[in-house]
């Protein structure tokens, strides 16, 4: 901490103002994307599903190439990455928060708005699980070196397949009226 607040020109005190802890560092910025799926479901389109429009959220992020979504190769993003991965109180915070909460903010608004907690639950694993592997193959398919347009230019395959899985186990689920 010291080393940052050195690099900013504060103190040590004024980072732990804006960042309780060293994980704080790491996982502010992204905690916004937490929510994603969750938001593309609340805002989604008359006539559109869930897997719909976490779909389409997830294409519109490929798209615009938003780091979220592992179509990132700036260095410094991958280290924090990497450091992430092998650093297991980071990672372990990194299932908890995006993985559980998203999927947990998910279910209860699937649940909302369909009275079916247990079909909720089950339909937001679903999305958040295709959503997450197809962020994840973009991560190991630049780990693996190659380039984020590389990975960018099939990305958008890679999701339609991902959520063509969902689309024929939830169907019409949920479809917004």
């Amino acid at each position: 901490m010291q080393e940052i607040a050195d690099a900013a020109e504060v103190s040590k005190m004024t980072v732990f103002n804006y960042f309780g802890s060293k994980e704080d560092l790491v996982f502010r910025p992204v905690e916004d994307h937490f929510g994603d799926a969750a938001r593309a479901v609340r805002e989604r389109r008359p006539e559109e599903s869930p897997w719909e429009a976490v779909r389409r959220q997830l294409l519109e992020m490929v798209e615009a190439r938003d780091p979220a979504v592992g179509l990132n190769d700036d260095p410094i993003a991958r280290q924090v990455r990497e450091l992430v991965m092998r650093t297991p109180v980071l990672m372990e915070r990194a299932f908890l928060a995006a993985q559980k909460k998203g999927t947990r903010d998910l279910a209860a608004l699937l649940a909302e708005e369909t009275g079916d907690t247990m079909a909720a639950t089950v339909a937001a694993a679903m999305l958040s699980a295709a959503r997450n592997a197809v962020i994840e193959e973009h991560h190991r398919r630049i780990d693996a070196g190659e380039s984020a347009d590389t990975v960018a230019a099939d990305a958008p395959g890679r999701a339609e397949r991902a959520f063509a899985l969902v689309e024929h186990g939830l169907g019409d689920y949920a479809r917004k009226a």
